[in-house]
């Protein structure tokens, strides 16, 4: 994390060089130091005009660039400064924080270990030098550059940070987590950090070092989301549900809600689940998902109808959706309607998602109305794809076949 622009205005004697009253030089350290920073690049770029090699005009010119947010400018002027006047510490350090600035890492390297050569001891290049390092990629050297910034300035929560990025880049979390927590107490403005490091948590499976963490975050509506998820998985749905409702609160997302009514039905609460369902498709009338969730918790409470027609809406919102279509066909079985699970099942079939328990149902559905042929051919062809998946089934599909082939043999 780079300092904001007023770390340039320490850096404003270094070059407060003789000139003349009323040059344009001069004009434009007084602007510099009134925070007229255009005014400054215009009698700067007047001086320089007048005298191309004056190094000092260079380097105040690229300060004010810096000063207006003009890195790109910045850097140009910065590399005529060096070209002028080599190994001018100043100049090589504000280089490097501009390369930075500018997304440049890799480029910033040398002039920044040019910097910390000539003051080795120093936090400021040390720790953008670590920077610059952690930006190429190179972690190992970042981390021993951050150590020494900490060396030069214990109290700095952007090194420790720093140096935790460093440590967790080279997946070593567990040194790691020690800098982020060090970082957040020195400076509450780093606090936000510690969800960086749940998230890393999170990625190496700690799921319970993760929690602890976000339960630090009680007014954070993705914080407590995110621990809902984590305890609904670690099997607390209970626990859950409380984090959910947090969340909710805070942030009355269709994802929180969502996910509220999964803990409750994890928690064997179907009733109270159907509610917040609702609430959602209150105000997103074609959501698939949530037809679909509104439609098997209903199924699970056999509430047969009502799921029929939640399913039946997921198939107006999604007509591709071979999952609705199979749905609703289980639906209207069960509710006797075999004309209309007839046509579910023919779409399952057009969508090309027809599986054995699709031809299964199909062979029952034609055996109830009475369709006796095509029902025994579907029977069979249940068997033959089956293969032993579903034995139950396979085993009354057997004992049908052969009921309706003696029925057939007498006609």
């Amino acid at each position: 994390m780079y300092e904001n622009r007023s770390m340039w205005m320490a850096e404003l004697p270094l070059l407060l060089l003789l000139a003349f009253q009323g040059t344009p030089s001069q004009r434009g350290l007084k602007a510099l130091d009134e925070k007229r920073y255009q005014d400054a690049v215009t009698e700067l770029n007047s001086a320089i005009a007048a005298d191309p090699k004056d190094y000092g005009a260079h380097f105040n010119l690229a300060l004010a660039y810096s000063l207006l947010g003009k890195d790109a400018d910045a850097v140009a002027e910065y590399k005529k400064t060096l070209e002028l006047k080599p190994d001018l510490y100043q100049a090589e350090l504000n280089l490097g924080i501009s390369l930075l600035r500018e997304k440049q890492g890799g480029e910033a390297i040398p002039f920044l270990t040019a910097a910390v050569a000539q003051k080795p001891k120093e936090y400021r290049p040390n720790y953008y030098l670590a920077e610059a390092l952690l930006a190429a990629g190179d972690a190992e050297k970042a981390e021993s550059h951050y150590k020494a910034a900490l060396e030069a300035d214990p109290k700095s929560a952007a090194a420790e940070l720093g140096l935790a990025h460093a440590l967790s880049k080279r997946n070593e979390l567990a040194d790691a987590a020690p800098h982020f927590q060090k970082a957040a107490g020195l400076d509450p403005k780093y606090r936000d950090s510690l969800l960086e490091l749940a998230s890393l948590y999170e990625g190496q499976k700690q799921a319970p070092e993760a929690i602890a963490i976000y339960q630090q975050f009680p007014e954070n509506a993705g914080a407590q989301e995110r621990m809902g998820e984590l305890l609904l998985e670690s099997g607390k749905p209970a626990d859950a549900i409380a984090r959910f409702q947090a969340a909710i609160e805070k942030s009355p997302t269709t994802a929180n809600r969502a996910a509220l009514a999964a803990a409750y039905l994890k928690n064997k609460e179907p009733e109270k689940a159907l509610p917040v369902v609702a609430e959602i498709l209150k105000a997103e009338p074609n959501n698939y998902d949530i037809r679909m969730l509104h439609g098997r918790i209903l199924r699970d409470a056999r509430k047969f109808s009502p799921a029929a027609a939640e399913f039946y809406r997921a198939t107006q919102v999604k007509p591709d959706s071979a999952e609705a279509w199979s749905e609703l066909a289980g639906m209207l079985v069960l509710m006797e309607n075999y004309p209309a699970a007839l046509t579910a099942l023919d779409r399952v079939a057009a969508l090309h998602a027809e599986k054995p328990g699709h031809v299964y149902l199909r062979a029952i559905v034609l055996d109830k109305i009475k369709q006796l042929k095509p029902a025994l051919e579907s029977y069979q062809r249940f068997l033959a794809v089956s293969n032993g998946q579903s034995p139950d089934e396979e085993f009354k599909a057997r004992q049908r076949a052969r009921i309706i082939e003696r029925e057939l043999s007498k006609k």
